[in-house]
């Protein structure tokens, strides 16, 4: 359309102006209102060496603001930069004494000449510049914040939280957003180049629990019902492809109620995406192929090499985790043969119920005072140790031991040979069950490294965990859950195991991990009814709960359904761990804090009576806690 067409309004394209920002348009709704008469004509980021001479006009934020003598300095900042400002006395003594008297985060327009600086800024990009103000015009005075606007900022977590709109102008946070702004462009382009089409879902659906905590929503139109908000798009995605949409992916929204952590938030952003008539290899090719595309694009990273495949029991193994750092070594070894003969009773007790004895060597540690050795056994017991043995080996080759008296020189010394112990190394073991094992000593490898100083957050080492169990046995429900969901198909040598030893089938699961964090997980699907139904039944459900629960896709897998499968990527996590931030607060707009609250909004809230009665609840008081004097 041209500018003609446009009810006569002008259209101005005003070319590599604002940043990176491009071909940006500006409509005017009479001839006269030219660029040079708005807001402003230039980003406080975007002024250079050659531009001096210019006259130009800018507009933002201050964020300080300097008095020398008879000059005063502001630098202005937005969204793309700061730019130096001069007021001289000399020049125009008002003006001077009017921009002495902006405070932090005033909103003002300046109109001036773009000069060079006698004292540069080298780490500034408009260091060499400074703009000699002409006109000053207060768009908004503001209140001092709460904490500076600076990268190293005053402000506490919960502070930053509380305003975080103020948080957001600071320039690290701004760049993560820009980042995940460019990752979500670039994953729309990869999959758009290999066919994929992006479908929305609903975000109010049937509330199908098993695994997390659904949040609920109540219907007023239905009372007494609930909907349920998506905790992953996984029966609609496959519905699409009984659609025949054999392509699909969604930067979707969803949402578990589950406790939060550094990598968990209770709504995320999922890279969602399906596809048909392809098998597990197919899959791992085209997003190992997404994520490789991203780092080169995002971060100018080169990932040549195959990404490391490692089944599910070997990372169990050797890692105590189904998501592990492979940036450091400090392996598992198991050494229940070992000390199978030993009278140490943690040791002997683990073993008659037929649990196992692990252990992990932190090379170089066996200096370690008592009191840090001793803070480790506490951060094991909040993993569900009873306990942490330990072998400190010193540099001249002795040792000294937390259980040596319970075991004889050369069962020591062969302990201490399985576990390759060097002069200067510590020992460090469990026994329990294995689950518990695995859990301590996957969680005390990772202590130990951040402690050692082995996480490098500019090294990317990626690994697809396959072969997860099928199922997992919760002693809680006293039955067998899906270990992904019920519609994960099983390994199709495994079969025969369904009605033998269901708890050692292997699934066709699979999930993408980055430095210890799982980033991204899916699995072939289910797509023959009595697998499906024996899946059903491995799960405790019958055929009318299964139906109740799931009616609607079976139903339509009545009408052909292809083979598929997919996979989801999580955008927070990938972003977070791109920008090297440690926690994904840091990359979404307004997160959540640790009691899944927002201090800002001060959501959850009650809601008034009216509203409740219109929904057909009642909200029970909680009984207050009794109370005993001392």
């Amino acid at each position: 359309m041209s500018g003609r067409a446009l009810a006569g309004k002008e259209v101005r394209k005003i070319g590599g102006r604002f940043g990176h920002v491009k071909n940006m348009y500006y409509l005017c709704a009479k001839k006269k209102n030219k660029i040079e008469d708005m807001f402003r004509n230039h980003t406080c980021g975007e002024l250079r060496i050659a531009d001096a001479g210019k006259s130009v006009t800018l507009a933002g934020w201050v964020q300080r603001v300097r008095k020398m003598g008879g000059m005063t300095f502001v630098d202005l900042r937005d969204r793309y930069g700061i730019t130096q400002l001069v007021f001289n006395t000399d020049v125009n003594a008002e003006l001077c004494e009017r921009a002495s008297h902006l405070g932090r985060e005033y909103v003002i327009q300046v109109k001036g000449t773009v000069n060079e600086r006698s004292s540069k800024n080298p780490n500034l990009p408009t260091g060499e510049v400074e703009i000699t103000v002409e006109e000053l015009t207060v768009l908004n005075s503001a209140q001092t914040p709460p904490f500076t606007i600076e990268d190293n900022t005053d402000g506490g977590d919960d502070l930053r939280m509380k305003y975080r709109y103020l948080d957001l102008r600071r320039t690290a946070v701004r760049k993560n957003l820009e980042l995940r702004h460019r990752m979500t462009m670039e994953v729309r382009r990869y999959l758009d180049g290999l066919g994929f089409l992006e479908v929305e879902t609903p975000m109010l659906i049937g509330s199908t629990p098993e695994g997390a905590r659904d949040f609920v929503v109540p219907s007023r139109m239905n009372p007494g019902q609930f909907y349920a908000l998506p905790q992953s798009p996984q029966t609609l995605k496959q519905l699409l492809m009984v659609s025949g949409f054999d392509r699909y992916f969604q930067i979707v929204k969803c949402f578990r109620d589950e406790d939060l952590r550094a990598d968990r938030q209770p709504e995320f952003t999922q890279i969602d995406c399906e596809m048909s008539f392809v098998e597990q290899e197919d899959i791992i090719e085209t997003f190992e192929g997404m994520a490789k595309h991203l780092f080169k694009e995002l971060r100018g990273v080169e990932l040549t090499e195959p990404f490391l495949r490692m089944p599910w029991a070997d990372a169990m193994k050797y890692y105590g985790s189904d998501k592990p750092d492979l940036r450091f070594g400090m392996e598992l070894v198991d050494v229940s043969e070992t000390v199978k003969d030993t009278e140490f009773v943690v040791f002997k007790g683990a073993l008659e119920n037929g649990g196992s004895v692990r252990g992990i060597n932190a090379k170089g540690q066996g200096a370690m005072p008592r009191k840090k050795i001793d803070k480790l056994v506490e951060f094991a017991k909040g993993y569900g140790a009873k306990g942490l043995a330990y072998i400190a080996i010193h540099e001249d080759g002795s040792w000294k031991s937390s259980f040596s008296k319970f075991m004889t020189e050369e069962q020591m010394e062969a302990l201490i040979k399985a576990m390759d112990g060097q002069a200067g190394d510590l020992l460090l073991f469990a026994a329990d069950r294995n689950k518990i094992v695995w859990n301590v000593l996957g969680a005390l490898r990772l202590e130990l490294a951040e402690q050692m100083g082995l996480l490098d957050k500019n090294e990317y080492r990626f690994v697809w965990i396959t072969e997860f169990p099928l199922l997992e046995w919760s002693d809680e429900e006293n039955r067998f859950t899906a270990m992904h969901h019920p519609f994960t198909m099983p390994m199709d040598e495994d079969l025969p195991l369904l009605d033998t030893d269901p708890g050692a089938v292997r699934a066709k699961a699979y999930d993408i991990v980055l430095n210890g964090t799982e980033i991204g997980g899916g699995s072939v699907r289910i797509h023959q009814n009595d697998v499906q139904e024996k899946m059903f039944e491995m799960l405790g459900f019958t055929k009318e709960q299964a139906h109740e629960r799931f009616g609607f896709l079976l139903d339509a897998f009545k009408y052909g359904v292809p083979p598929h499968a997919g996979l989801a990527y999580g955008l927070d996590r990938l972003v977070m761990l791109m920008a090297k931030e440690d926690s994904i607060r840091d990359v979404i707009a307004f997160p959540k804090v640790k009691d899944a609250s927002c201090l800002m909004t001060e959501a959850p809230s009650p809601v008034d009576a009216a509203q409740l009665e219109e929904l057909g609840l009642e909200v029970e008081p909680q009984a207050e806690e009794e109370t005993t004097e001392e």
